[in-house]
């Protein structure tokens, strides 16, 4: 077989398995069998004249061909995926599938009611929601809509300011009633702190990584979710959105004086998805319903 004529399936072959180091979960994840993926597999590798594994009684590594190929993969199957949201559409009405990438806080807890009433409203939408604090590639068409929490800096990316969200310290009542609360930052190493584990990107995006340290944690974790649900079960003082808390009176805010921050955000799409009907009304209504969150503290 020649390097032309390799097929889309030889390339999703490859990157299930170099995504799940195995044929046998990767044929799984892609409902292949096992036979077939490895045939996949060795028919690429003799067409591109490359060895793109290290195979191992442990399963299968990438080789560094296999690590330069890998980018390019990841781009054909996300293009590949874009491709069937295009094709979902519907000519004069939003209809499709659209999907929207954001962090796991603004995801998690702020756009499930967001999305329910999109979907209202455009019962034909179906909406793919990817929690995930890194910035997904709009350009490779990752996602249809991006809301980041820091400017877009991409050629061809539309990317409109909806606002900057406050946040602070805060702690259930219950907790306060148990612990008092603290007045002054250095009360702080007094309190049950909850905070990241390994990823202190966060705190760095703040600038807050000197006073907010993993060593000073008494609860440490990367899922900003956990942190939030331990938050509000009274397990120690935390980071939330002013917004969020507002919402949830038993949450009080501490040291209101010294700790206040602010982070902006963006909504974000590819230029060519302006005219798309269905990724244009979301869009839109996720700006509408995000301003409108910014505004209830």
């Amino acid at each position: 077989m020649s390097v032309g004529r390799v097929s889309w399936d030889h390339y999703r072959a490859f990157l299930a398995v170099a995504e799940t180091g195995s044929l046998s979960a990767a044929a799984r994840r892609i409902g292949q069998t096992q036979p077939t993926l490895g045939r996949q597999v060795d028919a690429l590798e003799q067409a591109l004249g490359l060895s793109l594994f290290v195979r191992s009684p442990a399963g299968l590594t990438l080789t560094d061909a296999g690590q330069d190929l890998l980018p390019d993969a990841q781009g054909m199957a996300a293009a590949a995926e874009a491709l069937l949201r295009s094709a979902s559409a519907g000519r004069d009405e939003a209809a499709g599938v659209v999907r929207i990438t954001a962090s796991e806080i603004i995801g998690g807890a702020v756009l499930p009611s967001v999305v329910a009433d999109l979907q209202a409203r455009h019962p034909k939408l179906v909406v793919e929601l990817a929690l995930t604090n890194r910035s997904e590639d709009l350009l490779r068409r990752d996602a249809d809509i991006a809301v980041r929490m820091v400017r877009p800096e991409q050629n061809a990316v539309v990317a409109l300011q909806i606002g900057r969200v406050e946040l602070g310290l805060y702690a259930h009542q219950a907790y306060l009633a148990r612990r008092g609360a603290p007045q002054t930052l250095s009360d702080l190493a007094e309190h049950v702190l909850i905070g990241f584990d390994r990823d202190d990107s966060a705190a760095r995006s703040l600038g807050v990584e000197q006073v907010w340290s993993r060593r000073t944690f008494g609860f440490r974790c990367d899922s900003d979710l956990a942190q939030l649900a331990l938050l509000r079960a009274g397990g120690g003082v935390g980071v939330c959105q002013a917004p969020l808390a507002a919402g949830w009176p038993e949450l009080r805010p501490v040291l209101t004086d010294v700790a206040r921050f602010h982070l902006d955000i963006w909504l974000a799409m590819h230029e060519d998805q302006r005219r798309n009907r269905r990724v244009r009304a979301t869009f839109d209504h996720l700006a509408a319903e995000l301003r409108t969150y910014l505004n209830r503290h």
